[in-house]
């Protein structure tokens, strides 16, 4: 498999006036979808040593694994496997495991252990490996009457995230995802919210919130039909400016917005989100520019677009897959090519396989500053990289000297106090640093100037169980 060139999408036109059918028929693709039960049928994975595709199953009894036809024969380059990008970000690697756990889960294998102790074996190492990191659990889920509110996030004053229970699932998974919980079966990790009319009632006490994000997995694996139970409720809401969707639809099943069953219903529904005065955005996840060649992807985009829609593009820095400037250069150039604003770079999540993927600060500040250099001003719309870390969204904003001492420049792009956001505040310059909790405070500070609130936000929320009445910052 080449590079496939920037061309038009596969499509003629029909003679339509649907707005929503942009005038064009596409190709009709069937989803088909592959699991961990697949791993040894993939002929190209049966030329590699048996005991790297025992190391693979072994660590997709553990982490989530799922892919389909659309990742698999327009995306991987098989010639270069294991080392190929798409490859590396979506089937399992073997160093995505700690080396003893891993050897104990291809000894279990190997000697064709009962299903039961395999299972024993993985969830032990599922909880090790931080699932729910940044306090999703403790602190960001509202509560009502003492309650938690099953699927709803609000950590940020004007932001609620809303997992609908449709869409606790993706159209394939990525290696890195820092919610890889959802798919593994531990349900009292997951998160997911039945009824819109929770969220719509939670909306109408808390008119600080002006945005929602509809999250997962992928909102946009259920059908239009489920879809629009969720958004419609929302449109009455004079308080709501902007709804959100979390999706990596475009990059893994873009067929979802062109020739799905429902494409064209999707596409009314963004339509009549824009109508409504809402500010419809896809936070769409393209983590490497080849999920942006395919002509269905292209096609897909420029449908988004078409509805008034505003598509951004986010990802985490993951090492093996996009940990050179270059790559990240040419991806917002393609980004901004089709009509999207690239807006985020993260820094991977301290969870799951994060030894694997993580990629220091200051090589990822690196990394960042190189990319930016290679773009005109109008790519240089990301933001990064930035940590969703406890306190809030924090930039590593630059690498100084002061008074003889190299530091990091650190900035809150947002905090769980709104006060937080904007503010600057330095750290010790550390090569070695992966996450906010590596770093030392400057100065001989013996804290940051947010851990002291921080702490009291946490014995609050412990002790008075996320009231209705401060449940924003809890």
């Amino acid at each position: 498999m080449g590079s496939i060139p920037l061309s038009g999408p596969p499509a003629v036109e029909d003679g339509s006036s649907d707005p929503a059918r942009s005038l064009m028929t596409f190709a009709r693709k069937d989803f088909r979808v592959f699991g961990a039960a697949d791993l040894e049928h993939f002929g190209p994975l049966r030329e590699l040593p048996p005991e790297d595709l025992l190391a693979r199953r072994a660590v997709a009894a553990v982490l989530p694994f799922r892919a389909n036809n659309h990742v698999i024969d327009e995306l991987i380059d098989w010639d270069r496997i294991p080392e190929d990008p798409i490859f590396q970000l979506s089937f399992p690697q073997p160093g995505m495991l700690p080396a003893d756990d891993l050897r104990e889960m291809m000894d279990l294998l190997r000697r064709e252990a009962p299903q039961e102790q395999v299972a024993t074996a993985a969830r032990r190492i599922q909880l090790s490996l931080n699932p729910h990191p940044a306090g999703q659990l403790e602190l960001n889920v509202p509560r009502q009457g003492g309650e938690p509110l099953a699927g709803l996030q609000h950590k940020y004053r004007e932001t609620v995230l809303f997992f609908p229970s449709q869409g606790q699932t993706c159209h394939a998974y990525c290696t890195y995802c820092f919610r890889w919980p959802q798919f593994v079966g531990l349900d009292e990790m997951k998160f997911a919210g039945r009824e819109a009319e929770v969220l719509v009632g939670y909306l109408d006490e808390h008119p600080e919130v002006t945005d929602v994000l509809l999250t997962g997995g992928d909102p946009l694996v259920m059908r239009t039909r489920v879809l629009r139970r969720y958004l419609e409720p929302l449109l009455r809401l004079p308080q709501l400016r902007t709804i959100r969707i979390g999706t990596k639809a475009p990059a893994w099943w873009p067929h979802r917005f062109t020739s799905d069953n429902d494409a064209d219903d999707l596409m009314r529904l963004f339509e009549e989100v824009v109508g409504a005065g809402k500010h419809l955005a896809l936070m769409a996840h393209f983590t490497h520019p080849r999920e942006l060649e395919p002509a269905a992807a292209r096609a897909a985009l420029s449908r988004i677009r078409d509805t008034g829609a505003v598509i951004r593009c986010q990802s985490p820095l993951v090492r093996h897959v996009n940990d050179d400037s270059d790559t990240w250069a040419t991806m917002w150039r393609h980004q901004v090519a089709v009509g999207a604003v690239p807006y985020y770079l993260f820094v991977q999540r301290d969870t799951g396989a994060r030894d694997y993927f993580e990629v220091p600060l200051a090589r990822a500040l690196a990394i960042y500053t190189g990319a930016t250099q290679q773009v005109s001003g109008i790519a240089r719309t990301v933001r990064g990289p930035s940590m969703s870390a406890m306190p809030g969204k924090v930039l590593v904003d630059g690498v100084v000297e002061v008074g003889g001492q190299k530091l990091f420049a650190l900035k809150f792009l947002q905090g769980r106090d709104p006060s937080w956001a904007g503010r600057l505040f330095f750290a010790r310059y550390d090569e070695r640093a992966m996450w906010l909790d590596d770093l030392e405070p400057a100065f001989g500070e013996e804290e940051f100037f947010f851990e002291r609130p921080l702490d009291e936000m946490c014995a609050a929320a412990r002790e008075a169980g996320h009231s209705a009445e401060n449940s924003w910052v809890a």
